[in-house]
């Protein structure tokens, strides 16, 4: 799907409007590119697959009791060699990037203590959770660094504000899935992602380890993050205020999203990895702030898709689905198996993104090593976790996402409202299910906290063919309307909608809906 430039230029206003957001009129805004500004690396770059793919490692808990499994992690500044040779600063859970990955077990109650040692406040969201509000990392609900006052526009808008340290409960009381944790302070998502907090949350569930699909090392955690470096080997991103602290939002031309052209798999500038000629479960995660991809095998085997989708935002597919490619929005997970015994010992095999160019075209590469025994499968039937259908009374509304003027600057609202902590669009029942209508402008991969949702339609058809399955966030296309149901269960309180363009997100995309229980 393409968009005219006349119809852009009306969707935003006029040719200022557009050239204020930043947002590129020739490129970046058809249906298979990305809604954003190139932000051009300083300093020379790796050649592609020199460098090996690594695994994040797995936090060890401080516990194990009757109530669950209990961690640590502490919020720091360290630096870390993404670039071989090169020192850069980066903001980590733990003092690393990724953070560490956590494992749950559906059904035992997980939680995390953060200490925040960074010089900024902060706030931790389990994207995918099934969370209680209180423990969902609303965005105002700060986290202020151990020993350090609070900042003026910490105090703009009411939140739950903790000093040092704050712990987060989850029951993971759902199914297996591949989630993932980062920061969502208000105002400052965008930067604070770039520099390095986010890190995945596995949730495995006895019922999935039962299927045969692979497992251990090669069940391979595949987080892919776009950056751009400067010329002293820091991570670059056009900031107006470096230091986080007061003014939010980004130089121009980079209101529309910040594009990288460094792709990082797992921190690692693409990686080779060794694999052996059997089945391997890849758990892709889309962690840019705003660059799209489309990823596909090269060279493509032979006879049949390349890649089996097994699962999706919300856990796994009812049944597998074969692709050539897939398709990640920002914030979008998908895990696919791939059988590198399709391809010869010694084989090489590229990870591609078609939606790239030059250096974003490629992610990775997987050279192909001796046969190895395999007593992993793929199952006709993966998921019997239903997922949310609307009833014959549910609840329509309409949401809106599209460029506007924010407080006198160039912004991005949802309905024409910027976001406000205070006021709710939506209160949906606890035990509802409800319709919901999304309309975009540019692409917005729209993302909701709390529920799952399944994909209705898109315009007059039906859902894409990357929309099955238990989803949190959908790529919303330029000029496009869907629908979806999204179901609300067990927990009342305020959550958030937003665009997971990081930009978008941080310049006002994002509303607030407040689940409460049914009278009597």
């Amino acid at each position: 799907m393409r968009v005219s430039r006349r119809t852009l230029l009306t969707l935003l206003g006029g040719a200022g409007a557009s050239a204020a957001v930043g947002v590129p009129l020739l490129s970046g805004l058809s249906g298979s590119t990305s809604t954003g500004a190139l932000l051009p690396s300083l300093m020379p770059l790796p050649q592609p697959f020199t460098l090996p793919f690594r695994v994040p490692p797995v936090l060890a808990p401080t516990r194990r009791d009757a109530a669950g499994d209990h961690y640590e992690i502490v919020q720091r500044a360290a630096t870390a060699e993404i670039l071989p040779g090169v020192r850069t600063p980066i903001w980590g859970y733990n003092g690393i990037f990724p953070g560490p990955t956590i494992v749950s077990t559906r059904g035992r109650p997980t939680t995390v203590t953060h200490r925040n040692e960074l010089p900024v406040p902060v706030v931790v969201h389990l994207h995918g959770g099934h969370t209680p509000a209180d423990h969902d990392g609303f965005p105002t609900d700060l986290l202020h660094p151990a020993g350090a006052p609070a900042r003026p526009h910490d105090h703009q808008h009411a939140g739950t504000p903790a000093y040092g340290t704050r712990t987060y409960r989850y029951p993971v009381r759902q199914p297996a899935a591949t989630l993932w944790y980062h920061d969502h302070r208000m105002d400052f998502t965008g930067p604070a992602v770039w520099r390095g907090l986010a890190g995945f949350h596995l949730v495995h569930d006895p019922a999935e380890d039962r299927l045969g699909l692979p497992t251990g090392d090669r069940d391979l955690p595949v987080m892919i993050a776009d950056r751009a470096f400067a010329a002293d080997g820091s991570l670059r991103y056009p900031s107006l205020d470096p230091e986080l602290l007061h003014t939010p939002g980004v130089a121009a031309p980079y209101g529309a999203g910040v594009l990288g052209d460094v792709l990082l798999v797992n921190g690692v500038p693409w990686p080779l990895a060794e694999v052996p000629a059997v089945r391997h479960r890849l758990r892709l995660l889309n962690a840019s702030n705003a660059r799209r991809y489309r990823l596909s095998l090269d060279p493509a085997p032979r006879g049949g898709p390349a890649l089996i989708q097994v699962g999706t935002d919300g856990g796994l597919l009812p049944e597998p689905i074969g692709h050539d490619a897939v398709e990640l929005a920002p914030g979008q997970r998908c895990d696919v198996v791939v059988d590198f015994a399709r391809y010869g010992p010694g084989r090489e095999v590229t990870l591609r993104n078609q939606f790239g160019d030059r250096t974003t075209g490629v992610v990775m590469r997987f050279r192909v090593s001796g046969a190895a025994p395999d007593p992993s499968r793929i199952p006709d039937r993966l998921s019997g976790d239903p997922v949310a259908a609307p009833g014959a009374a549910a609840v329509v509304r309409t949401l809106r996402f599209r460029h506007d003027t924010v407080r006198g600057m160039p912004g991005w609202t949802v309905n024409g409202t910027p976001f406000d902590p205070a006021h709710s669009i939506a209160d949906p029942l606890l035990g509802d299910t409800e319709v919901w209508r999304l309309v975009s402008d540019f692409h917005h991969p729209v993302h909701l906290h709390l529920g799952h949702f399944r994909v209705l339609s898109r315009g007059i058809g039906g859902p894409g063919p990357y929309d099955h399955g238990p989803r949190d966030t959908i790529d919303l296309r330029p000029a496009e309307q869907a629908t979806i149901a999204v179901s609300f269960a067990d927990y009342p309180g305020r959550y958030v909608l937003h665009c997971h363009n990081l930009e978008h997100e941080d310049m006002a995309m994002m509303s607030v809906f407040t689940t409460r229980a049914a009278s009597g």
